[in-house]
């Protein structure tokens, strides 16, 4: 009945879905955007707690799957491991896809934004978070997928290739608008002499050619070059990946972020939203571009 009914209406809804490896800050993430948006932006804002073993959060969310199941139950109830207790607490929450529609139709005229489990089998290759988002967008719930990982892993060639593997993948499974991210990017500045590259190799991800010889030369991959060429071939003919860095505790980053993901996901925020923005930009330095703005930030 509660499907028919949204669906009669057609209303649109907007929000984001925050996923990525454990330790990436999608958390920290969803409570600082929370803060920035509602008090910032005056955007009516709501967190959603998707993760059944998140007991770490720094906000007060909206709907909270740890109602419906937590990994710590499954695991003693269904004797699992982990990751194993967490993949079924997915499967449950798409069995039980009304318990989340139900409660999401209650919150009104507001942005949504998705906290996620961090087990990157459940964006590469399990199909129930897919099938969920897919069901919502059916439903006209416009999302943006907001793919986190650690910035750190620029600095070390391997870490990086599997970064870019990670991103792609994931992109092709979840199948939503995608914006990849490369977290706590102020440790990017203050590490920068560490990077074999400028920044601008790792968020446009330039030519991989330059890559492949970092990994050729490395003590524990040049065993294996046929295997590089083969990686850095693939990520280069999907041509997809790129990252914007952020830096939750720069609000002229999130505002650079939020940019991104609007475009992506359509939304259009109301006037009172406008002039909020327009004074954050006004703080900028003097009247420099979006990219010089992002060299200040990051550089």
């Amino acid at each position: 009945m509660a499907l028919a009914k949204r669906t009669k209406k057609a209303e649109s809804y907007f929000g984001q879905v925050v996923i990525g490896p454990p330790g990436s800050g999608k958390t920290t993430y969803c409570g600082k955007v929370y803060d920035f948006y509602k008090d910032k932006l005056n955007r009516k804002v709501e967190v959603i707690n998707l993760d059944p073993a998140n007991d770490n959060m720094n906000y007060t969310p909206k709907i909270d799957v740890m109602q419906l199941v937590t990994v710590e139950d499954v695991m003693r109830d269904l004797n699992l491991g982990p990751n194993g207790a967490l993949m079924y607490c997915m499967e449950y929450l798409e069995e039980n896809f009304d318990w989340l529609l139900n409660r999401l139709v209650q919150i009104k005229d507001c942005y949504l934004i998705f906290d996620m489990p961090g087990q990157v089998e459940l964006y590469t290759h399990h199909g129930s978070i897919k099938n969920i988002f897919a069901k919502l967008e059916k439903l006209s719930y416009h999302l943006c997928a907001v793919h986190m990982v650690d910035s750190h892993y620029c600095s070390d060639p391997p870490k990086f290739i599997s970064t870019l593997l990670l991103s792609l993948s994931t992109m092709m499974q979840i199948a939503l608008p995608h914006i990849n991210v490369l977290s706590k990017a102020d440790l990017l500045k203050k590490n920068a002499s560490k990077l074999d590259f400028g920044l601008d190799f790792y968020t446009d991800v330039l030519d991989l050619e330059y890559l492949l010889e970092l990994l050729d030369d490395g003590p524990f991959t040049k065993k294996f070059k046929k295997l590089n060429a083969a990686l850095v071939e693939l990520i280069q003919d999907y041509s997809l990946v790129a990252f914007i860095p952020v830096d939750v505790k720069s609000e002229k980053s999130l505002l650079q972020l939020k940019s991104a993901i609007d475009k992506a996901n359509g939304y259009i925020y109301g006037s009172g939203e406008e002039r909020s923005i327009q004074a954050l930009l006004s703080c900028a330095v003097g009247a420099r571009t979006e990219s010089e703005r992002f060299d200040v930030d990051y550089m």
